[in-house]
C-alpha cells in the first residue's frame, strides 16, 4: 500500500484520511461545483495533491518494477558472458610425434666461427655453398636433404657431425651414421678421419667404425644383449670361415647369392622337414612335377612348324636314337637312376609312335634323357645322315608341341644327379630342381626362390606365413603350391636356424624384434644400446624398406620415451634425425626398398619441426649429362621442385650418344678413351652381356688389369653396382626394360599398403617408373662423356616399357644415332 509524503501540509490530506461525514460533504459540493462548472479553490488544491500523490506514487511502483527487471537481465548477460566453461569434456590429445619440441643451440656467433674455419682448413672447391650451409646448421629434430647425383654429399655430411662434436660438444657416442654398404662405409670412415684432422682432432679407426655403421651392424648388437643370444649369428653373413667380424661382413644388403655354409642350412632344414610333413612331400612333389615337366611349345612356332614334317620319319628312327641316348647316359654312370623306373614307353606324337626312358612313380611322371651338353656335337648313329645332337632336337620339339602326359626331360647328367639326390632324400642335398614365380626373370633351385620371396615379403614389414595366408591364387595356378609350402618352409627354418649352436638369425628377424609390433622387447635394453641411436644421419635413404623403417620409428619412440634421465651428464640431449636421398636414384623395389618414405618423410617421421634442404648443385657432371637423365626420370613421380644444375661448364660439352648395339664399335671408342687417359666405366644390364662384349675389349681390359689397382682406369659391372661411382667415360650396355607381371609382389605391395589406391598392380607400376630410375643413375655416373648401346627391337619385349622410349627427339642433351641413321 502506497504511503503519503510526510512533508505535506495537513490542509492537502488526502481525501481518503478526512472524516467520512466531511468526505461525503466534499463529495457532494464537489459533484455540484462540477455541473456549475465552478471551481473551489481549497478543493482544487486538495485534487491537485491528491492526483500528483497518486501519479508519483504509481510512477515510482512502475519505475521500480522496471527498473528491477532491467537490472536484473543485465545483471544475467554479465554473467553469461563471463561464464566461459565448455559444456562438453574432450579427451587429452595423444602426443604421436617421435621427438621432442627442442632446437640445435645455434647462435649467430657460433655460426660465424664454423664458417671462418672451414674457409681456412678446406680448399676453394671443397667450400659449402648455402643449401649445404643449411643442412649442416639445420637445428630442427628433422631434416630431409633431397641431394641429386653428384651432390657432394659426403663432405657436407661430415661437417655436420664436426658441428655436432667440435662446436656444440655432443659426444660421437650419442651418434649413428648410416650408410648402406661396406665399400660406402670404408670410404665414409676415411674422409671423417681426414676432416676431423683438420680441426686439430685425431680419431682412432674404431671410435669412427662405431659411429659409421650400416643398419646390420646397429641392429645385431641389440639382439646380442638379449639372454641366450650373446653369440648370434647373421644367416646372412653365415660362412665357413672363421674369424670373420659379423658387424663388417654385409658387403652388400640386396646381394642375395647364397654360399655353401648357408645352403648347408637350408637343405638340412629342408630334409626334416621333408621326413616329418606330410603336407610339405605333397606340395614338393607337386612343384617338382610342374617344375621338372617339358616346357610347351606353340604349335604355330616357327620350329614346330619346320619339324612337323618330319615326324614320320623321326618316329622311324626313333627306338634307334633312344639306345644311343641311353648308352650315353650309362657310359657316363648317370643311368639307371635310383628312383626312375627304367622302363620304355609309347607316346603317340601326331600321329607317330615314339619312346621314352623311365617313369617316376613318386612324382607320376615318365623320363626323357637328353644330350648332355658336354657330349661331343658331332657324334651320330652309323648311316644316320644327322647328329645325334640334332635328331634329339627334332624329337624334343615335337615332344614340346604335342605331348601332353606329364613328362620330365633330363637334359644333363648333372640334372639328374640333383634329382637322384632328391628322390633319394639325401641330407646334404636340396629338392633337386630349379622353380621359376610367376612374374621372375629366370628359374633358381627352389631353396633359393624361398629365400627370396621370404625376404621381399618380410623386408615390406609382413610375416611371411601371414602374408602367404592372405594372398590368392587360381586353382591351377603352381605359385600357390609354391607359397603354401614357403610358409610351411620359412617358420621351419628360422626355428632350425635357433636351434644352431650358437643361434643364427636372419637380419629380417632381428628387426621385427624391434619393430613397432614388438614394442615390448626395448625393455630388454640396455640405455647404452640405444644412446648411438639419438642422432642418427642416414644416407641413401631412398632405399630403405617398411621393416627399416618402421625399427626406425620403434627406436626413436623409445629414446624420447626414456627422456631426460638417459642422457643424464651428457651433452647430447633429446633425439633428431638427418636422412640424405634421392628419390630418383631409388633402384631396389624389386628387393622390397620404396621411395615413398623419403618422399613422405613429414608423415612418416612426425616432429613438431623440420628443415628440408634441396641440393640442386651438380659437381660430376657437365649441364648436358644432367638434362638428357633428368628428361628421362621426369616421367617418374618424384618430390617436386627438383631441378640439377652443374656447378662448372664445360667448354663443349658432349651430348648423350644413343646407338644400336654394336660391339666392335663399342669396343674402339673404349681404347680410343683409353688411350687420351679417361678413366672408364661400363655398365651392364644383364651379366650376359658383360661376356658376349668380352673378346672385344680383351686387349684393353688386359693393359688395365697389369696396371697397380690404384692406377686402374677401367671398371665392369652392372647398372645396380655403380652407385656412388664416376668416370671420365661412361658405357652403357642395353636398354632399361620392364619386362614381366608380378601377379604375387602386387598383392604383397597392397598387404603393405605400398603403392596409390585403386591401382591392381601396384608393385609393376613401382617398377616400371624404376626402369626410369636405373637410367638415370648409368647416365649421372658420367663426368664428360656417355654412350648408351641400345638393342635392337627384341621380340620378347616389343611392348616392354623401356627407359629409351623417353629419349628426347630434337633435344640437344641427345644425340640418337639410330633415328640419324633411318
Amino acid at each position: 500500500m502506497s504511503q503519503h509524503r510526510p512533508d505535506l501540509p495537513p490542509d492537502l490530506l488526502p481525501l481518503a484520511q478526512m472524516p467520512w461525514f466531511k468526505r461525503l460533504a466534499a463529495r457532494f459540493f464537489g459533484h455540484g461545483l462540477t455541473r456549475l462548472r465552478a471551481q473551489h479553490r481549497a478543493s482544487w488544491l486538495h485534487g491537485q495533491a491528491d492526483g500528483f500523490r497518486s501519479g508519483h506514487t504509481a510512477g515510482f511502483d512502475y519505475g521500480f518494477s522496471e527498473g528491477k527487471a532491467e537490472g536484473l537481465e543485465e545483471g544475467r548477460q554479465v554473467l553469461l558472458i563471463r561464464d566461459s566453461r565448455s559444456t562438453e569434456h574432450p579427451a587429452p590429445k595423444v602426443d604421436d610425434l617421435l621427438f621432442d619440441d627442442w632446437r640445435l643451440p645455434l647462435t649467430a656467433d657460433l655460426k660465424k666461427r664454423m664458417k671462418a674455419d672451414v674457409a681456412r682448413l678446406l680448399p676453394a672447391h671443397a667450400q659449402p655453398s648455402n643449401a649445404q650451409w643449411k643442412m649442416i646448421f639445420s637445428d630442427t629434430p628433422t631434416t630431409s636433404v633431397i641431394a641429386g647425383a653428384g651432390a657432394g654429399k659426403s663432405t657436407t655430411l661430415v661437417l655436420r657431425i664436426v658441428l655436432l662434436s667440435q662446436y656444440l660438444g655432443f659426444e660421437l657416442g650419442s651418434m649413428t651414421v648410416v650408410t648402406f654398404t661396406r665399400e660406402s662405409r670404408k670410404d665414409f670412415i676415411e674422409k671423417l678421419i681426414s676432416v676431423f684432422s683438420l680441426w686439430g682432432r685425431a680419431i682412432s679407426v674404431k671410435e669412427a667404425r662405431d659411429l659409421v655403421r650400416t643398419f646390420h651392424s646397429r641392429i645385431l648388437p641389440m639382439v646380442r644383449s638379449l639372454p641366450g643370444f650373446e653369440r648370434l649369428q647373421a644367416f646372412e653373413t653365415l660362412s665357413h670361415r672363421t674369424g670373420t667380424d659379423d658387424e663388417d661382413a654385409q658387403a652388400n644388403p640386396f646381394d642375395l647369392r647364397i654360399n655353401d655354409a648357408q645352403r648347408q642350412q637350408l637343405n638340412a632344414c629342408y630334409h626334416g622337414l621333408y621326413q616329418r610333413d606330410e603336407r610339405f612331400r605333397e606340395l614338393i612333389r607337386s612343384l617338382s612335377r610342374h617344375a621338372l615337366q617339358l616346357k610347351e611349345l606353340e604349335r604355330d612356332h616357327p620350329d614346330v612348324q619346320k619339324r612337323m614334317a618330319v615326324t614320320e620319319l623321326a618316329a622311324q628312327r626313333d627306338e634307334a636314337l633312344s639306345d644311343a641316348i641311353e648308352d650315353l647316359w650309362f657310359r657316363a654312370g648317370a643311368w639307371p637312376i635310383k628312383g626312375v623306373e627304367p622302363k620304355r614307353e609309347r607316346f603317340e606324337i601326331n600321329g607317330s609312335r615314339f619312346f621314352c626312358h623311365g617313369y617316376i612313380p613318386a612324382l607320376d611322371a615318365w623320363v626323357m634323357l637328353g644330350f648332355d651338353p658336354r657330349e661331343n656335337a658331332q657324334l651320330s648313329r652309323p648311316g644316320a645322315k644327322l647328329s645325334l645332337r640334332a635328331e634329339w632336337a627334332v624329337k624334343r620339339t615335337l615332344f614340346q608341341a604335342f605331348c601332353r602326359k606329364p613328362l620330365i626331360w633330363l637334359d644333363s647328367y648333372e640334372e639328374a644327379k640333383r634329382v637322384l639326390a632328391s628322390l633319394a632324400g639325401n641330407a646334404t642335398a636340396g629338392p633337386g630342381f630349379d622353380y621359376k614365380i610367376q612374374g621372375e626373370l629366370g628359374s633358381a633351385p627352389l631353396l633359393d626362390c624361398f629365400v627370396s620371396a621370404a625376404g621381399f615379403i618380410e623386408n615390406l614389414g609382413l610375416d611371411v606365413p601371414d602374408a602367404v595366408g592372405r594372398l590368392c591364387f587360381s586353382q591351377d595356378d603352381p605359385d600357390r603350391h609354391f607359397f603354401e609350402a614357403l610358409s610351411r618352409f620359412w617358420r621351419g627354418f628360422e626355428d632350425h636356424l635357433l636351434d644352431q649352436s650358437p643361434p643364427v638369425m636372419t637380419y629380417n628377424r632381428m628387426f621385427s624384434l624391434f619393430s613397432e609390433h614388438s614394442p615390448e622387447n626395448f625393455k630388454l635394453l640396455d640405455d647404452a644400446l640405444l644412446r648411438p641411436m639419438s642422432h642418427l644421419m642416414i644416407d641413401e635413404f631412398q632405399d630403405v624398406s617398411p621393416q627399416i623403417v618402421s625399427w626406425l620409428r620403434a627406436t626413436l619412440g623409445e629414446v624420447r620415451k626414456r627422456g631426460p634421465a638417459m642422457h643424464v651428464g651428457r651433452s647430447a640431449q633429446r633425439t633428431s634425425l638427418l636422412c640424405v636421398g634421392d628419390d630418383w636414384q631409388s633402384i631396389y623395389g624389386w628387393r622390397g626398398s620404396s621411395p615413398s618414405f623419403f618422399m613422405d618423410f613429414t608423415k612418416q617421421f612426425r616432429s613438431p619441426a623440420h628443415t628440408r634442404v634441396m641440393l640442386t648443385d651438380n659437381y660430376r657432371s657437365h649441364q648436358y649429362i644432367i638434362d638428357a637423365a633428368e628428361h628421362i626420370v621426369r616421367a617418374a613421380p618424384s618430390i617436386p621442385g627438383k631441378k640439377a644444375k652443374a656447378s662448372g661448364e664445360a667448354l663443349s660439352p658432349s651430348p648423350v650418344n644413343v646407338m644400336e648395339r654394336d660391339d666392335e664399335g663399342l669396343a674402339r671408342r673404349i681404347e680410343e678413351h683409353y688411350r687420351n687417359g679417361d678413366s672408364i666405366l661400363i655398365l651392364y644390364r644383364r651379366s650376359g652381356d658383360k661376356s658376349l662384349i668380352q673378346k672385344y675389349i680383351e686387349p684393353t681390359v688386359n693393359v688395365d688389369s697389369s696396371l697397380p689397382y690404384a692406377q686402374r682406369r677401367l671398371r665392369q659391372m652392372t647398372y645396380h653396382s655403380a652407385k656412388g661411382l664416376q668416370a671420365d667415360a661412361v658405357f652403357l650396355v642395353g636398354d632399361c626394360q620392364h619386362l614381366t607381371r608380378s601377379p604375387y609382389k602386387n598383392q604383397i605391395y597392397r598387404l603393405a599398403g605400398l603403392g596409390q589406391e585403386g591401382d591392381a598392380e601396384p608393385y609393376d607400376s613401382a617398377q616400371r617408373d624404376e626402369i626410369l630410375r636405373l637410367a638415370y643413375v648409368g647416365i649421372t655416373r658420367a663426368v664428360q662423356h656417355c654412350y648408351w648401346y641400345v638393342d635392337g627391337q627384341d621380340s620378347q619385349a616389343a611392348n616392354a616399357p623401356k627407359a629409351s622410349d623417353r629419349i628426347g627427339v630434337g633435344k640437344p642433351f641427345f644425340i640418337d644415332h639410330r633415328r640419324a641413321r633411318g
